[in-house]
């Protein structure tokens, strides 16, 4: 018994100090990545960027050039065109495009995507806004809708089906092709938006559907993809210029646009692109989009022309791992973590496992060893188990036993 509870003793130390020693570790060596923000400027045609070094502030292009505040706004006319606005600078037209307030605001956009916004659980209860209300201001309904052997419309304040609508659109969507269940449901159920554009489904044949309401009447589309593309992760874009339905990715991570009033599929020349794993951030202006996507090991920018989104410049910068990263990697033989970007669940889970903590965990045990080799019987098992947990284990054999 007393074997037992020394065995649970040191037991609940090491997965304490697995806990705890990285997380300490990490909060006191992390740094922020020093990746300049970074724009696409159609007057330089090169990409320019902020960054801070020492305190101040330094701007210049992918040339070297630096610049001053008002000239930095000078190359990103469209970026700052309320600044040049307020100075009298703001260009009339550019490359033979005429340029007003209204429409530099209709044709910009700023698009954003985390990983943790799709890894985590939802509710499968979704508000279907109408699209056609006639009014200005968007308002939520008192229904939602779930899908699953057919799509069923629950009020809110009863908690009951609502059959008529639910057959109603049920039928719908069958007349269309679409086959139940439903296995991917994406859309953006605010009224913090100018107009809704409802969900896109893809059923279980991997079939892609764009459903919305109209005057209270189901309005369904089936969308033709080629046979290469599987689609995986959709993002109803809803922008002010209504150019497009939404933004796809496919199994094999490209990323696509669907754009209006056609529903037809163009690939972004933006390599590969997980929406699972890594972040995206699209600034667009009615000349250009620049697009970047940060990984752990790289962030990478594209430049893309508005109208035919043919690729016009590349750049990337390396994620370089900081000197504390690599210290802890010889520190520690893993990471005990309960929470991940990747999800929102909480449970105990094993991160960043390292190799080369083998040598201190080699040398921890020798000492193990040296300082108890008079019981030789009774600490191959502790050993064994320093040489695997390493400092985790050893710090409470250490401090435990003396």
């Amino acid at each position: 018994m007393i074997r037992l509870s020394k065995i649970l003793l040191y037991f609940t130390a090491a997965f304490l100090l697995a806990w705890l020693l990285p997380w300490f570790y990490n909060f006191l060596t992390t740094r922020p990545n020093n990746t300049p923000f970074t724009l696409y400027s159609c007057i330089t045609q090169n990409f320019a960027s902020i960054e801070v070094h020492q305190g101040n502030i330094i701007r210049r292009d992918e040339s070297g050039k630096t610049y001053t505040d008002k000239e930095f706004d000078s190359i990103l006319p469209l970026f700052y065109y309320r600044q040049l606005m307020v100075d009298g600078r703001n260009p009339d037209t550019l490359y033979g495009k005429a340029l007003t307030p209204q429409s530099v605001s209709m044709q910009s956009f700023i698009f954003r995507h985390n990983p943790s916004d799709i890894n985590k659980v939802k509710p499968k209860l979704y508000p279907l806004l109408e699209s056609m209300s006639g009014r200005v201001d968007l308002e939520m309904p008192d229904d939602v809708f779930r899908i699953d052997n057919r799509i069923e419309f629950i009020d809110m304040a009863t908690n009951r089906v609502n059959e008529s609508k639910s057959e109603r659109f049920t039928r719908s969507l069958i007349d269309k092709g679409f086959q139940f269940p439903a296995r991917y449901v994406q859309g953006n159920p605010t009224v913090q938006k100018e107009y809704d554009e409802g969900y896109m489904l893809i059923d279980s044949k991997g079939e892609l559907f764009h459903l919305k309401q109209v005057k209270g009447r189901p309005h369904i589309k089936h969308i033709d993809l080629p046979d290469s593309i599987q689609p995986a992760d959709l993002f109803v874009t809803e922008f002010s210029d209504r150019r497009s339905y939404a933004f796809l990715s496919d199994a094999r991570h490209q990323f696509y646009v669907i754009t209006k009033p056609e529903y037809a599929l163009r690939r972004l020349p933006v390599d590969s692109f997980d929406p699972h794993s890594e972040t995206m951030l699209i600034i667009a202006d009615p000349l250009n989009w620049t697009v970047n996507i940060s990984s752990d090991v790289t962030d990478r920018y594209y430049a893309l022309d508005a109208e035919s989104h043919k690729l016009v410049d590349t750049l990337s910068y390396p994620i370089v791992e900081k000197l504390g990263s690599k210290i802890g990697r010889w520190i520690f033989p893993f990471e005990l973590t309960f929470t991940s970007y990747e999800d929102e669940y909480v449970y105990p889970r094993i991160d960043d496992i390292s190799i080369r903590a083998l040598w201190l965990n080699l040398i921890l045990a020798s000492v193990y060893f040296m300082w108890r080799r008079k019981r030789l019987r009774h600490i191959a098992a502790d050993t064994a188990g320093i040489i695997v947990l390493g400092i985790f284990l050893f710090i409470p054999l250490w401090v435990l036993r003396r």
